[in-house]
């Protein structure tokens, strides 16, 4: 055999030994952005399914080793216009039952509190563009840590109500529930800290008439984008990091 066809036999073993994050995307531009590098640098294999054309049934996360659920344009309530959010839910509920690690970044936090028990419903007014948090106590022994002081991207209106038994890490003056975790195997982010700055422009476009419908004006996004998109990389990062340290092994 030659070094080629061992160095591809290796490449196969190697692929065939790593972990499964499976990311469930709602628009083909919101995907794991940043944190897909380090998820792959972490042993994951990241393995896309599209929100309202792959099949989302009680199978659909079998093999999984981690479930990522990232944002979107829907809300849970949409369930009568988007039926699809049915099989998702239950899914989402049916993985959760085991226990299973879980990230949830925007709609994806909404879902996870709505299995959880809690509420999601309108805010007390829309965020949308970079500002910081504010820590609870938790949030600042937490990984949440890596993120104190950095400018962070929100784009939501609506919010969710904290579930029972999590713990709450972070707030805002319109959002008393930024961020929340349960144990150590699922975090809920209602912002976006997995953005890539470089391709702020394709939210811009892909969110243009949702930004007009709130008075927001691209231009503050994108410089913001410019100004605080590198910290927040290296901030975003290193706190996925931490998090993935810290889930529980078998």
């Amino acid at each position: 055999m030659n070094r080629t066809e061992t160095q591809d036999r290796q490449a196969d073993t190697n692929a065939s030994d790593r972990a499964v994050a499976v990311v469930l995307r709602h628009v083909a531009f919101e995907d794991a952005g940043t944190w897909g590098e380090v998820l792959e640098g972490h042993g994951f294999e990241l393995r896309y399914l599209r929100a309202g054309v792959d099949a989302l049934d009680a199978g659909a996360f079998a093999g999984a080793d981690l479930l990522v659920i990232l944002g979107g344009p829907i809300g849970v309530h949409d369930r009568d216009a988007y039926p699809f959010l049915d099989d998702q839910m239950r899914s989402i509920a049916s993985w959760m039952s085991l226990g299973a690690p879980t990230l949830g970044i925007c709609l994806g936090a909404q879902m996870i509190a709505t299995v959880l028990g809690a509420r999601v419903h309108p805010g007390a007014a829309p965020e949308f563009g970079f500002a910081p948090l504010s820590l609870t106590a938790a949030g600042r022994s937490s990984v949440l840590s890596a993120l104190d002081g950095v400018p962070v991207l929100h784009w939501h209106s609506d919010v969710f109500e904290l579930p029972d038994e999590c713990v709450s890490l972070a707030q805002t003056e319109h959002c008393g529930a930024q961020a929340f975790t349960v144990g150590d195997h699922v975090l809920a982010l209602q912002f976006h800290p997995e953005a890539d700055p470089a391709r702020i422009e394709e939210w811009l476009i892909g969110h243009a008439v949702e930004l007009a419908s709130h008075g927001v004006d691209p231009r503050t996004i994108r410089g913001d984008a410019a100004r605080y998109g590198e910290r927040l990389r290296t901030a975003s990062t290193d706190m996925l990091r931490r998090w993935l340290r810290g889930l529980p092994r078998e």
